[in-house]
């Protein structure tokens, strides 16, 4: 593998990943292959028959079976005594065992003391015959009277206590040097990453607090050394239980309840092994198709592929949309998979997150669709002025739940998608670039004024105006024969719709600077009477100064 890797013509990280994709494929399929054709060489109809172990200082001796009248654990007990009663017979001589066998038992026998019968039944859960059985458990019984004995022997004993001595002793000068270690260590490493904390902090802009840091790292520091003295302490405890025949079973029993967890999540991840590759399979078999998918969507946007009547703009949201279809494909896929999958909790706990989800988010996914959509109906676009609801201004930002605008006040509003989809939407920039957006202002001019000469003062208005185009040229509709004046619309072409504001402004100044000119009343927008002077601005009045202020 790692010969293939070097001497590869690809780029190393490319041919590693290739490699180990493959092996994964290979390993999954052949540790299939191996779990199904053991699982076909297992019987399907074997009984299981329930049984119990006979312990001796808690030293297991042999399994016995048991039947509902009598079951197992019942059984183990009553032999686990009857073989520690004749251990603590002195007078007993463990060679003396015998077994005496008749047509439906066999039965082992210390002295006139029974300990156990031995059935049909025992000797075919074994697989032997009942006589080899009996046999071989009278000489298990006889040597673990012999151990019994021996380790309650007065030397053992002693034996025992000065190793528990020595134990006790060198445990005492491992904690030392283990708390004295983690203190070294904490002086060291805090000395050594204060400047990287500093830093950490000021890169952060103080979001990131150094005592933060450095009271997670002492937790951290502080709960692998719990762990640590932990260890040691039950591996010392179960040491010493050990020497002493009175205190083994206990000692195993300590030692079973701190490992068997330990051992059992070793097995099941063992056992777990075929199904993680086959996840790590789909990972990388998601993240290539993933990358293939973003890099098809970029030559879109970019123009690099050309696909008809499908947008450039479209492209990063409708790779968003197929994201998330081919992760739910590969979740779909790998759910049998994950751990615990197939469990009551794990489905109650999905569906409950399911029932969440779909109460309190409708308006979430309502605002998500209304925001797909207006990607897709391409009303406006980032930069586009519009008009929406009475709001009016610049496009910012548009997202898949909210768009923002920035109006001409600077001011920030934020419009939900569904209320865009929802609303009528008026863009003064979309054809700003071809022939350019007309703007209009309207204005009542009495009877007596002729519309010829309204219409050459507008015209003027709006020739003098910067920003207005000439070519299409202004003109003016005569909107209304109102009561007491005609309503006239100067029209005129603009494509600068980021001054569209000043624009306006500067078109009504001039619109008034020349009717004060041709001594034309501005009759806007109610009109009672002719009055005795014309509401005109005088021409020797047009600069007038500001008062001075004391």
């Amino acid at each position: 593998m790692r010969t293939a890797t070097r001497t590869s013509g690809f780029k190393p990280r490319i041919s590693f990943r290739f490699l180990l994709f493959s092996a994964l494929l290979v390993g999954s399929s052949f540790i299939q292959i191996k779990a199904q054709e053991i699982s076909t060489e297992t019987p399907k109809n074997e009984e299981v028959f329930e049984v119990a172990s006979v312990k001796l200082d808690g030293n297991e001796l042999f399994k016995v079976r048991g039947v509902s009248s009598f079951p197992a654990t019942e059984r183990a007990i009553l032999v686990s005594q009857r073989i520690k009663d004749a251990a603590s017979n002195d007078a007993f001589n463990p060679e003396n065992i015998t077994v005496d066998h008749n047509l439906e038992y066999s039965i082992i026998r210390a002295g006139d003391l029974a300990i156990i019968r031995i059935f049909e039944a025992d000797a075919k859960l074994e697989g032997i015959s009942r006589n080899v059985l009996a046999e071989i458990l009278r000489e298990n019984i006889a040597n673990s009277i012999v151990k019994y004995r021996y380790a309650r022997s007065q030397s053992v004993i002693l034996r025992g206590l000065l190793y528990s001595a020595i134990a006790i002793v060198v445990f005492i000068i491992v904690l030392l040097l283990t708390l004295w270690l983690f203190r070294v260590i904490r002086r060291n490493i805090q000395r050594r990453i204060e400047k990287r904390i500093a830093s950490v902090e000021s890169i952060s802009f103080n979001l990131i607090k150094s005592n933060h840091l450095w009271r997670a790292f002492h937790v951290l520091l502080n709960t692998f050394r719990a762990i640590l003295l932990v260890y040691l302490s039950v591996v010392f405890i179960d040491y010493v239980l050990s020497l002493f025949p009175w205190t083994n079973a206990l000692s195993k029993y300590i030692l079973n309840l701190i490992f068997d967890p330990v051992k059992k999540l070793g097995l099941a991840f063992l056992n777990y092994i075929p199904k993680l590759i086959f996840l790590i399979v789909i990972y990388f078999i998601t993240k290539y198709l993933l990358q293939l998918i973003k890099l098809f969507f970029s030559g879109i946007q970019q123009g690099a592929i050309f696909i008809k009547d499908f947008k450039p703009e479209w492209a990063s949201s409708t790779y968003k949309i197929v994201r998330i279809l081919v992760l739910a494909l590969a979740l779909v896929i790998a759910y049998p998979y994950i751990p615990g999958s197939d469990s009551v909790a794990f489905k109650g706990v999905s569906v409950f997150i399911g029932i969440i989800f779909s109460l309190g988010s409708s308006s979430f996914i309502g605002n998500l669709i209304a925001g797909y959509s207006m990607i897709y109906r391409g009303a406006f676009k980032v930069g586009d002025r519009i008009e929406v609801d009475g709001q009016i201004g610049y496009v910012e930002e548009q997202k898949l739940l909210v768009t923002r605008l920035r109006s001409h006040k600077n001011e920030e509003i934020v419009l939900p998608n569904s209320v865009l989809l929802n609303s009528k939407i008026i863009n003064y920039s979309s054809r700003s670039t071809d022939a350019g957006v007309v703007i209009h202002v309207m204005i009542g001019i009495g009877y007596e004024t002729p519309w010829r000469q309204v219409d050459a003062m507008l015209k003027l208005a709006a020739k003098r105006t910067e920003g207005l185009l000439d070519t299409p040229p202004p003109f003016v509709l005569k909107k209304a024969l109102a009561d007491f004046a005609v309503n006239y619309e100067i029209n005129a072409y603009c494509k600068d719709i980021l001054n569209i504001n000043s624009i306006y402004s500067e078109l009504n100044q001039n619109i008034l600077d020349v009717f004060n000119e041709n001594n034309v009343q501005i009759m806007t927008p109610s009109y009672e009477a002719d009055p005795e002077l014309p509401k005109v601005v005088p021409q020797d009045q047009w600069h007038t100064p500001l008062a001075k202020e004391d």
